[in-house]
């Protein structure tokens, strides 16, 4: 495997998307290292403000604009970053699981799925753990799962997991379950699903995979086998490992200029993982096209080439010409 990409984009919702968009139609290596895809547009069933769409679902949106980042290329790695290094050409990019290089980073990744922090969890993200019921719950279908969360989210990841797992275990923290009450009625109804109050996760196991979840209730500690775990926590915007590569404000957001360029040279970030305000997804997936082109102009002045002012390019599509903004 190649670990060396032009541009690496940590992120993977509107900006850190759109951002893989603009760079590879710019036919840079481009790589996405995200723990899901969507981030907090998967927690909005419908979308009514983002043009073009009169109403639509965040995770089809979502879906459409990895599709289309796809389309010219890039390349998806579900891996959270742990650490990044600046080198003499560029900076490494430390994951729990691999290292990877690139002359540039573009920081998209928002607010992130908040970690349960229990023994376990790191070692099997991708490997039975998962924090994007969306995205993942095809891959368990008559299998058995764990959900651990609260609130909603938490309730809904239920729902989903109960049309496809054979048997959905919700551990929720609390004793009572705070949400919505039709749905959590709903969840009460389904037979496949059992609800477990003031349970909190101690350890995750396993070999290679995930095997067994062990939780503590009122009455001490228990264990299930499962398949998968999803974590359903919330969201928490986790900026402490650029911390002393980037300036930041008093509110722990990336600051960047209107280039979303960082204090660090060759380092640009996008979304609501700056100090840009009004975090919607229109005005993030904006930032992650300014940044994509920032980066892209940055290798070519690095490279001695000229530079570009826009994304106009021409594309030949079905024998057709077709102009792409």
């Amino acid at each position: 495997m190649n670990n060396m990409y032009d541009v690496i984009i940590v992120g993977g919702a509107a900006a850190g998307l759109t951002a893989a968009l603009y760079t590879s139609r710019q036919n840079m290596k481009t790589l996405v290292l995200t723990k899901d895809i969507g981030g907090q547009a998967l927690l909005t069933p419908h979308i009514e403000n983002y043009p073009g769409f009169e109403k639509i679902g965040g995770f089809e949106l979502m879906e459409k604009f990895k599709a289309q980042a796809e389309r010219f290329g890039a390349e998806f790695r579900y891996e959270e970053v742990k650490s990044i290094k600046k080198e003499e050409n560029g900076f490494e990019v430390y994951t729990f699981d691999n290292r990877y290089e690139a002359v540039t980073l573009i920081l998209a990744f928002g607010k992130t799925p908040r970690d349960l922090g229990v023994p376990g969890e790191d070692k099997f993200v991708g490997k039975g753990v998962s924090y994007c019921a969306v995205c993942d719950a095809p891959l368990f279908t008559n299998k058995k799962v764990a959900i651990a969360g609260i609130g909603e989210p938490a309730l809904d990841a239920a729902l989903m997991l109960c049309s496809r797992a054979s048997k959905v275990y919700l551990l929720y923290p609390s004793s009572r379950i705070i949400a919505n009450e039709s749905l959590a009625n709903t969840c009460q109804r389904k037979e496949n699903m059992e609800i477990i109050l003031n349970a909190k996760v101690k350890e995750i196991k396993g070999n290679n995979k995930v095997e067994q979840v062990i939780f503590v209730d009122k009455e001490g500690e228990k264990s299930i086998d499962v398949d998968g775990i999803f974590i359903e926590m919330g969201y928490v915007a986790k900026t402490d490992f650029v911390k002393d590569l980037v300036a930041l404000n008093d509110k722990g957001e990336i600051i960047v200029d209107k280039e979303q360029r960082t204090s660090k040279e060759g380092i640009f970030a996008a979304g609501d993982v700056t100090d840009t305000p009004y975090k919607q997804i229109v005005i993030s997936a904006g930032d992650g096209a300014k940044a994509g082109l920032s980066a892209y102009n940055y290798l070519q002045r690095l490279r001695g080439k000229p530079i570009v002012k826009g994304d106009w390019k021409s594309i030949l599509d079905d024998k057709d010409l077709v102009l792409n903004l």
